[in-house]
């Protein structure tokens, strides 16, 4: 049943460290009828795309914030349901106009009284090193990144509502060489030397006691006012040469741009390779993956197989699975696996995690991979389901590739990728003992590893492992 009463759709908390949101698309229109829970708008985060469903039946009465603009959680995006001129109801308050004007008339009576001429004194202490300064609200991620960099927020152009900074904003910022704080604090020191005249000014009233005008106490006064608000530098826009287009980052974009400059910033990047037969794999694949279509609707992919070896072999490596914190390493007796999922029109990447895996066989890893990849695709992932991973698992191979370097999640400690099954020719032992030659489906995977935590003898033996896992697993042990 549609409302009558006027529904707000604000900005949704999109997990715990999400402090801000991007409208992608609006998939209804002013005046347009929705209907509880049915999608309304889609939304982009550094996090996850996903789409904000209706909370109430009713007409699109309001769109508040247009596609495109970055906006705080809990701002007001849309309105459902109410009177459809709810916007125009405000205006009849425009009559009030008359009062300001009485307002007017009475102004001069106030000016009169020169008293609070004194209170400019004070307003010379206003200017703070706030990062708020001249801002209606900093996110926390800006904070971070304004902190992390030295950078007065106040100083920096914001380009969101009400002139807002936002996180492409202090990005901008930073990457154009932006000054630090350090340059607004060169003034203070030239403050320090203007006491000492007042001090040489003491030694005089010895003389002339009979001076009752103590002129001194004026001099501290400039000094209060000696701060001033350093020009924010003009940020240089991009140019398209003849021939190039400019398209900007979305959110997720900017994100995984973030992510990745920073894990290679983080984490000592090494990255070991190993080659595995997969023959048992093949054959184990081809005996159950029509009974997995038919009774459950699932695919037995290579990565399914290779996803449960991974687990098991990880029981073995508390290292491969953990972290560093500070200066300690974090163990964990679980296994959340990420699986790097492409996105349908090629231009994003998330990794959806499916939690606590060392609990699914074959089949529960194929139902739950099967699942994460789907609703990631058609953006219905929550917040939740982005987060906490502790292993992660990326297969390029589907495309045919035989060989990369992927770039670790952080905080984790290690990646595994995956990649294309080619047949090739193998040395092999026959029932005599001797070395033959044989055609078999060879996969070449690999392990980057955080060197902080994990060495290179450590990786080679958890390689060895999964190899031999994969190479002599039977169906029962999947």
């Amino acid at each position: 049943m549609a409302t009558t009463e006027a529904v707000e759709v604000v900005m949704p908390q999109m997990g715990v460290s999400v402090s801000e949101g991007t409208i992608t698309k609006w998939l209804k229109r002013e005046g347009e009828h929705i209907e509880a829970d049915e999608s309304l708008l889609e939304i982009s985060t550094d996090k996850v795309d996903t789409e904000v469903p209706s909370p109430a039946s009713g007409t699109v009465t309001q769109i508040l914030v247009q596609e495109g603009e970055t906006v705080e959680v809990g701002t007001k995006l849309a309105v459902i349901g109410g009177e459809a001129g709810g916007a125009p109801a405000a205006e009849p308050e425009a009559p009030a106009e008359p009062a300001p004007a009485e307002a007017a008339a009475e102004a001069p009576a106030p000016q009169a009284a020169p008293a609070p001429a004194p209170a400019p004194a004070p307003a010379a202490a206003q200017p703070s090193n706030g990062e708020q300064d001249g801002k209606s609200f900093v996110s926390p991620v800006v904070a971070r990144i304004a902190a992390e960099h030295g950078v007065d927020v106040s100083g920096v152009p914001g380009t969101g509502r009400g002139g807002r900074v936002t996180k492409k904003d202090i990005l901008a910022f930073v990457d154009a060489g932006a000054p630090t704080k350090a340059s607004p604090e060169a003034p203070p020191p030239e403050v320090v030397p203007a006491p000492a005249p007042a001090e040489a000014a003491q030694p005089m009233p010895t003389e002339a006691p009979a001076q009752p005008a103590p002129t001194p106490p004026p001099a501290p006064a400039p000094a209060a006012a000696a701060p001033t608000p350093t020009p924010a530098p003009a940020m240089p826009q991009p140019q398209a040469a003849a021939g190039e287009t400019l398209e900007p980052m979305n959110a997720m974009r900017r994100g995984i741009a973030d992510h990745m400059r920073r894990s290679l910033d983080t984490s000592a990047h090494v990255t070991s390779a190993i080659e595995v037969d997969m023959s048992r794999v093949v054959a184990i694949r081809e005996k159950i993956k029509p009974e997995f279509q038919k009774q459950y609707g699932v695919n037995p992919t290579y990565l399914i197989f290779v996803a449960r070896a991974v687990v098991e072999t990880l029981k073995g490596y508390p290292w491969i699975n953990g972290e560093i914190r500070g200066e300690q390493i974090v163990t964990r007796p679980y296994v959340n696996l990420g699986f790097a999922v492409e996105l349908t029109d090629g231009k994003g990447l998330i990794v959806p995690v499916v939690k606590h895996a060392e609990g699914l066989n074959l089949l529960g890893m194929a139902q739950a991979v099967t699942d994460i990849a789907e609703r990631a695709r058609n953006k219905k992932l929550t917040p939740d389901e982005v987060q906490g991973g502790t292993f992660t698992i990326t297969n390029p191979g589907g495309y045919g590739t035989f060989h990369g370097t992927p770039v670790i999640s952080q905080p984790q400690a290690a990646i595994l990728g995956t990649y294309a099954l080619v047949k090739r020719p193998w040395v092999i032992q026959d029932s005599f003992g001797k070395d033959v030659i044989a055609i078999r489906p060879i996969m070449n995977i690999t392990l980057t590893y955080d060197h902080r935590l994990v060495d290179g003898a450590l990786a080679g033996r958890f390689l060895k492992d999964l190899r031999e896992a994969l190479e002599t697993w039977d169906e029962i042990s999947y």
